[in-house]
């Protein structure tokens, strides 16, 4: 092989190489333009989840404190209830008491 021919072949050789090195950072750029919108995706969807998750948590509790807001109320109505009855069952003895103070004034 003449010197020319070495020449030129390097030469081919070199073209090649660089053909082949701006291929495979090419194909590195996809990837990581893949990779980069396969992760924003991932993080969306964790996103979605964790707001979806929150919501529940939170409706569970306003539903149990709604719960116990009524189980409280309904306890309170009937002591509420109670003294009422007890204060009917008085009243007229104590209606009676005040006017024979005044009465006997």
């Amino acid at each position: 092989m003449s010197r020319e021919e070495v020449l030129k072949s390097i030469k081919n050789a070199e073209k090649r190489a660089s053909e082949t090195l701006e291929d495979a950072e090419k194909r590195a750029g996809e990837i990581i333009s893949r990779a980069r919108l396969s992760a924003t995706e991932i993080i969306q969807n964790g996103k979605m989840e964790s707001a979806s998750d929150a919501e529940k948590i939170i409706s569970k509790a306003k539903d149990d404190a709604s719960s116990e807001a009524k189980k409280v109320s309904s306890s309170g109505d009937s002591d509420i209830q109670t003294i009422h009855n007890s204060g009917e069952k008085i009243r007229t003895e104590a209606i009676k008491i005040i006017l024979d103070a005044f009465s006997n004034e």
